[in-house]
């Protein structure tokens, strides 16, 4: 018998936080989505129950989930391939799972997912040069919630790894959100594409920023490091700063 999604949430001020905690996709389940998001395969291990929503009185709403990600890979491409040749070339001569793909599409599952907003506040995303005060996040504060969720994980045919993942902390003062695509080819590349949120009392609005970094792995000194600490080693790609308005 599956086990029952588990839900914890926080009233802060005008906003609830909310987070659950699913099982894994069954097979059916996951042949399912896989059809209806045209994708030859999903990651082995998705988390279709687990969210994380923040809501706010005035019915703004936005919600990390691994189905929406899903739904921003690309399914008609390689995209791996295309970008790193070279590196590809020595990789996939072994490589009996990718040889297996019928339809190209991107394997590696990267998504530039930001979260799902609610439509009636699509219109309120504003560009901004304002940027998250991380200092201030480094304060020591009392921390009310945390939440650290897996939304989803393969293994790559044990030729390296992806995750994507989300976690909360909510304190007297803010609340701070990060998710985090991370991927790990062996031998290749490694990819890291965060968004991060933050909201400081008083606002009336939340601070989003997004960047995507990569680099080739033999261009890194210690490829093995915790995500955290290899983002200051990798290649900026591109990054985004918005307000997302109450």
């Amino acid at each position: 018998m599956a086990s029952k999604p588990k839900e914890e949430r926080i009233s802060f001020g005008q906003w609830n936080i909310i987070a659950q905690k699913g099982p894994i996709l069954s097979s059916s389940d996951s042949d399912r989505i896989s059809n209806e998001l045209n994708l030859p395969s999903l990651p082995e291990m998705v988390f279709g129950e687990t969210f994380l929503q923040i809501n706010h009185d005035d019915g703004f709403s936005i919600c990390f989930n691994a189905l929406d990600a899903l739904k921003l890979v690309d399914n008609k491409n390689d995209l791996l391939k295309v970008g790193v040749a070279e590196e590809w070339r020595k990789y996939r001569a072994d490589n009996e799972f990718i040889d297996d793909i019928v339809n190209p599409f991107d394997w590696t599952f990267t998504t530039n997912y930001m979260g799902t907003l609610v439509p009636s506040h699509q219109n309120k995303i504003v560009a901004t040069e304002e940027r998250i005060n991380l200092e201030k996040l480094r304060q020591r504060e009392s921390i009310a919630f945390y939440q650290d969720l897996l939304l989803f994980e393969d293994e790559l045919a044990d030729h390296g790894m992806v995750t994507l993942s989300v976690k909360i902390r909510v304190m007297p003062s803010s609340f701070f959100a990060l998710q985090r695509f991370f991927l790990r080819v062996d031998g290749v590349i490694i990819r890291m594409n965060d968004t991060r949120l933050y909201y400081e009392m008083g606002n009336n609005f939340i601070l989003r920023e997004y960047s995507s970094r990569e680099k080739k792995i033999k261009d890194i000194p210690n490829p093995l490091l915790d995500p955290s600490e290899l983002a200051e080693q990798l290649d900026l790609v591109s990054e985004t700063v918005c307000k997302l308005e109450l």
